[in-house]
């Protein structure tokens, strides 16, 4: 007798823990929920975040391609289309880009020269839009449409002065000014970031290695900042783990925000932007530079900013180290991982703020 009553409570017990409830927001102040050790099994969604910025994962949302048992090292940024499909770079082969649709199904794979991209963005030009890449491998900045079709690539900036060789360049971002005018930013290498016009021509250099402001310690991410009055540069300065803003002269404006975990990359939508953390970590930034909420924020410190982290390890609305971002355009999110196995999540805008609070 006792045993037919313990399975029957035993079985309940596991169903209310593994329950959609047990994952759902339980109000203001929770910055972020821990799903169980067993990751394989979770299916639930988790909901991560505050306020008017809470999201929620879409599990298995990135599906393999055929005959890959999982993506393969991720190290770069992802981007999302007029259409809403979603691009992102692989460090390793066959194809130095993939192409997603939003349901998570995979289209196609190119760039096979380009290997080992890094920091993208896409600009629009007389109504096509064009890809922008740091290809950290080939230590280049390169052009191409959608299709793959290369449209040009800027070598390293000799002309600068400041590199003896080539091997000193190791660029991570990029970014498109209103003029056509490409900034391209040095962070794994000397912190210095280059400024070209439309022809591809060397312009200038600015910022310099250093901690002091409108200096960089890893000037990481780089993106245009139509906010304000004027647009402006922002430029993730990972390892002095700050925002800086730059005009489009390379003129230093001022710090935004301070003390993130190492702040990788960044995306716009409205007057807020995403910010990939190294560290385990989506902050979302509003106007006045003022953290507003933190998504997947991972409280397992060995596993922050950890490349080696294996999927049997990964848990649901958690990150390990949030190194691409992007809204597409009804403010959902994609997150690319720094990692090994490859990681790309998508996280949901909760829209029902009636039900998130």
């Amino acid at each position: 007798m006792g045993n037919r009553i313990a399975k029957p409570l035993l079985a309940a017990i596991v169903a209310a823990v593994l329950s959609p409830a047990a994952f759902s927001h339980n109000g203001p102040g929770t910055e972020h929920l821990t799903a169980p050790r067993d990751a394989k099994c979770v299916t639930d969604k988790v909901r991560t975040g505050t306020g008017a910025d809470m999201y929620e994962s879409v599990p298995g949302w990135c599906q393999m391609p055929e005959g890959r048992k999982n993506l393969g090292a991720t190290h770069g940024g992802v981007v999302v289309d007029k259409q809403g499909h979603i691009y992102f770079s692989m460090d390793a082969g066959p194809q130095g880009m993939l192409e997603y649709s939003p349901d998570g199904k995979f289209v196609r794979g190119f760039a096979e020269k380009f290997v080992g991209m890094h920091g993208l963005c896409l600009h629009e030009e007389n109504g096509e839009e064009f890809l922008y890449a740091a290809h950290l491998a080939g230590r280049q900045a390169v052009k191409m449409k959608l299709n793959g079709t290369v449209v040009w690539t800027i070598p390293w900036p000799e002309i600068s002065g400041k590199y003896q060789k080539r091997d000193q360049y190791s660029p991570t971002g990029i970014a498109v000014g209103p003029n056509g005018h490409v900034y391209v930013a040095d962070g794994y290498g000397q912190n210095w970031v280059h400024e070209y016009d439309e022809n591809q021509k060397y312009v200038r250099s600015f910022g310099g290695p250093g901690s002091e402001p409108g200096k960089f310690n890893t000037c990481h991410g780089i993106a245009l900042d139509t906010r304000g009055e004027k647009p402006l540069l922002l430029i993730c300065d990972r390892a002095n783990r700050r925002l800086q803003h730059f005009d489009l002269d390379g003129k230093f404006v001022e710090v935004v925000t301070e003390g993130l975990r190492l702040p990788c990359s960044m995306s716009f939508h409205g007057d807020k932007v995403a910010v990939g953390e190294l560290e385990g970590r989506v902050a979302i930034i509003d106007a006045k530079g003022k953290v507003i909420s933190t998504l997947g924020d991972n409280p397992d410190v060995k596993q922050r900013a950890n490349y080696k982290v294996p999927p049997d390890q990964w848990k649901e609305g958690i990150f390990n180290a949030a190194h691409g971002v992007s809204y597409d355009k009804d403010g959902n999110l994609y997150v690319e991982d720094w990692n090994e196995s490859g990681r790309i999540s998508r996280m949901n805008l909760v829209k029902d703020q009636a039900r998130a609070e």
